[in-house]
């Protein structure tokens, strides 16, 4: 049997225009801002096979301290391609989805944000309540109320 050397999800990539912007959204949700930083250099391009590159990040963590968001402003080279608005069933689309104490009121919040509700809230048996919302720059966001464990 082969060894598994996976050690855990480091954190989830978001390319933003506004990287003030989606920190602030972000930290609505109740995400903490980790860390700041520019990142620059040939040594970073040869990472993403972007060459040269400029890219503005901001470290955004769970407040369980065990998930991460990077959002990441790409200074050079542009962004070249946007595909905030692509529908769910999109190939290669990503979503991300949290557990909310309450998606009432996290909706309601993040409605008056700017935030879209994408369908409805819908409970799911007895288990979960959920929903998707376009977030800031028309990112898909997934929200579940767990029910019964309160």
């Amino acid at each position: 049997m082969a060894k598994n050397n996976l050690l855990r999800m480091d954190n989830i990539g978001i390319v933003v225009e506004s990287l003030d912007k989606a920190i602030s959204f972000f930290e609505e949700i109740g995400l903490n801002l980790e860390g700041r930083t520019t990142i620059e250099g040939e040594w970073a391009g040869r990472v993403t096979g972007l060459g040269s590159q400029s890219v503005e990040i901001a470290m955004m963590v769970t407040p369980d301290g065990h998930s991460r968001l990077e959002l990441s402003r790409f200074l050079t080279p542009p962004a070249t391609s946007d595909h905030r608005t692509a529908p769910v069933n999109a190939l290669g689309y990503m979503r991300v989805m949290f557990t909310v104490e309450d998606i009432d009121e996290m909706t309601a919040r993040l409605i008056k944000f700017g935030a879209q509700l994408v369908g409805e809230v819908v409970q799911y048996e007895n288990s979960y309540r959920l929903c998707y919302i376009r977030g800031h720059e028309g990112l898909l966001i997934g929200l579940a109320e767990q029910l019964g464990n309160k």
